[in-house]
């Protein structure tokens, strides 16, 4: 088992150990998680203080030393103040006496879980749990039981941690969660903890039977024939691909959007961000809420410039409301989204990490590519694209003839759910921004994009705009063409206006019928 290259990429990130051709628990392992199976009567372990002092038992018996893998220091203080101050005392009972017992069964499960997995991932596709390093397209497909018992790994802080920064891996153990909520109390943390806690509970009580994958999406570096890679400028002023409808939603989540469109995370470079830690904005509510996202951070380096990362199949779990600060778990959710054909939930979720506080810099023609191209990747169906991209080639009269092109069908009816990506915190234009996203997914030929503003003044007149470009049947090239004019004058000083406001003026010019536009 230990020479599979897959497995070998990932095992000094396991907590488990490999010997021939078996995964296992180191014995002492074995003992402690069989007493906790066996409920609090017999372990003892009936109270966040103490389930702590198993934990650290689990960590010695796993050579996990606090100089080597250490925790954050107030992280026994966290796990105490929630389950023995914090959780009510009726359903601590039941976390201690019913979901701790079942999660120590399921932890002893792991390696046969393991071995299951990597049996029936040799089926002629590299699908198998390995670490997905950067530049490196690939795919990783995990049951959904799989995944909860890596979980119950990160609740126990079982995952070796001495390599994973030397690798650009993100936090994994919980310790850092409960830590935040013991050295700075906040009910943001709280809500947090209690969205993971809920999970495990309903995982224990029902154990989910779908599928989750986990694909790396790179766009070479280097140019290849038939192969789409990093476009240049060029590519995207040379562009007669028109642009896809886009659909304003001033109130609403993306996460509740009905269409089955691909959902963006405002992503960090390192997947989930602040989701262990204190961070609680759009990607790290989703992880919350979602919690087998969190398995990503396992296996998945950061991103680099022209990476994406696409996530299928994760179940929700929790309801909320509120955003950063005011956020709060309110309680049950009940996901009745369909599943594929792979028992993966029809739940798509696309990572892609913007710019962060770029400032004036993010008007460079340089940072305007790398920002479209990262929405083209992450938005990009690849194996569609280039089939349909070799149709083009393959006829000189369909590059132009922009009418021809159009009657070509979109690579699939999923369209594109997103929002201010890259705005707020991280400091970008956000009508630059949804500019850039409706270019990217229209050169992806993706059918629509639905764009949730969250109430955002600067785009108040968002929808007019993007009715009149659309009436107008402007191409990719087109936008991409002003939207650099735009920039440039920026750069120089010569206008301080938002996009919007210097787009319209301009073609007022040449077209009276500048915003009279009929209601829909």
């Amino acid at each position: 088992m230990e020479e599979r290259e897959d497995l070998k990429s990932i095992l000094a990130f396991l907590p488990v150990v490999a010997r021939s051709w078996n995964l296992f628990w180191p014995s002492q392992v074995v003992e402690t998680l069989k007493d906790l199976a066996r409920g609090p009567q017999h372990s003892g372990v009936n109270s966040g203080e103490v389930l702590f002092a198993a934990i650290s038992d689990l960590r010695r018996s796993l050579s996990l030393s606090s100089s080597f893998h250490p925790l954050t220091p107030c992280a026994a203080d966290g796990y105490a103040l929630f389950f023995d101050e914090i959780m009510p005392r009726e359903e601590s009972g039941k976390w201690f006496g019913e979901v701790v017992p079942a999660l120590a069964n399921l932890l002893l499960r792991l390696p046969s879980l393991l071995q299951v997995h990597y049996q029936n991932a040799d089926n002629g596709l590299n699908t198998a749990l390995r670490l997905l390093d950067s530049q490196q397209p690939g795919l990783v497909f995990l049951s959904q039981e799989l995944i909860s018992a890596l979980l119950g790994c990160s609740l126990f802080c079982l995952f070796p941690v001495i390599d994973r920064s030397a690798k650009h891996l993100p936090t994994i153990n919980f310790d850092h969660l409960f830590d935040a909520l013991y050295d700075s109390y906040n009910q943001k943390q709280e809500s947090k903890i209690w969205c993971i806690i809920h999970y495990f509970e309903k995982i224990t009580s029902r154990m989910p039977t779908g599928f989750v994958s986990f694909e790396r999406k790179v766009l070479p570096v280097e140019q290849t024939p038939l192969r789409i890679s990093y476009p240049k400028a060029e590519f995207w002023s040379n562009s007669v691909i028109p642009l896809c409808r886009f659909e304003v939603h001033r109130s609403g989540l993306i996460e509740d959007q009905s269409s089955g469109a691909l959902e963006v995370d405002f992503a960090n470079k390192y997947i989930g961000g602040g989701a262990l830690h204190r961070g609680c904005v759009q990607e790290e509510i989703r992880f919350m809420i979602n919690p087998e996202l969190i398995a990503s951070m396992l296996f998945m380096p950061s991103m680099a410039d022209n990476e994406a990362i696409e996530i299928v199949g994760a179940e929700r779990f929790s309801n909320y409301t509120g955003y950063a600060s005011s956020f709060r778990f309110s309680g049950d959710y009940v996901d009745e989204r369909d599943a594929d054909s792979l028992g993966r939930r029809k739940t798509r979720i696309i990572a892609i990490d913007a710019l962060c506080s770029p400032g004036m810099k993010q008007y460079k023609q340089e940072l305007l590519l790398r920002e479209t191209n990262k929405a083209f990747c992450g938005f990009l169906h690849l194996s569609k694209y280039q089939e349909y991209s070799r149709l083009v080639q393959e006829n000189e009269r369909l590059n132009r003839d922009s009418a021809m092109i159009q009657s070509l069908d979109y690579v699939d009816d999923i369209g594109i759910a997103t929002g201010n990506w890259g705005c707020g915190a991280f400091g970008g234009d956000p009508e630059v921004k949804a500019i850039v996203q409706w270019l990217a997914a229209s050169q992806a030929r993706r059918p629509f994009i639905s764009y949730y503003t969250f109430g955002m003044k600067a785009l108040e007149n968002l929808d007019q705009v993007s009715r009149w470009i659309q009436l107008h049947q402007w191409t990719v090239g087109d936008l991409w063409d002003l939207l650099v004019d735009y920039s440039l004058q920026r750069l120089k000083g010569e206008t301080n206006d938002g996009f919007f406001t210097w787009l319209l003026p301009s073609l007022l010019a040449s077209d009276t019928e500048m915003l009279d536009l009929p209601d829909d």
